[in-house]
């Protein structure tokens, strides 16, 4: 997707430890109109399944999910990372955040994911594919299906694709797929 590989080329940071900082439009500080071409994108990739739930974690993947789900005229569920006192009956699952160095829990309340839930999830990062394992696991607890994972930004040297494969997931579309970070350059792949 040419318009986000220039984006961020122009716009993103790559620091010390493979770290890619895009908060100038993705993940702070957001671009709408671009989440709008991330999310017209996405449903031309993903236009061969049927889904009817739209599954993302918060906060960086809500932006992308939204605008998809307004498009696909399909509800978003967010795993939140709190438990609120007013969820009574959750699927949680645990997930390694890499940026935060820190295990989180993530939490859906039993009444938004169930076994008739046919799922796309979306994320603003594929890295390591923990974010997405947890979705696994939740899914897998409700007895809903993932039909795919889509990512705004994939960092293919650390093969979270590969992880999610082994567990399963056949279909994982990436919008911009970094294969390098080293010395502090970021390096993306031309469109497949």
């Amino acid at each position: 997707m040419k318009v986000l590989r220039d984006r961020i080329l122009s716009d993103g940071t790559s620091l010390e430890g493979v770290i890619l900082k895009v908060d100038r439009f993705i993940n702070h500080q957001m671009d709408p109109y671009l989440m709008k071409q991330v999310a017209i994108e996405f449903i031309r990739r993903f236009s061969d399944l049927h889904v009817n739930k739209i599954l993302t974690v918060e906060a960086s993947g809500i932006a992308p999910s939204i605008m998809l789900g307004y498009l696909m005229e399909l509800p978003v569920v967010f795993a939140k990372k709190r438990h609120p006192s007013t969820m009574k009956e959750a699927y949680i699952a645990t997930v390694h955040s890499f940026t935060k160095q820190s295990d989180t829990q993530l939490i859906i309340s039993r009444e938004y994911l169930t076994p008739d839930d046919h799922v796309l999830f979306i994320d603003d990062f594929l890295a390591y594919g923990n974010a997405g394992k947890a979705i696994i696991e939740l899914c897998q607890q409700a007895g809903a299906t993932v039909e795919g994972m889509g990512f705004i930004i994939e960092k293919e040297m650390l093969h979270g694709r590969e992880l999610l494969q082994s567990l399963g997931i056949t279909r994982i579309e990436s919008l911009a797929i970094v294969d390098s970070l080293e010395n502090n350059e970021i390096h993306i792949k031309e469109d497949q």
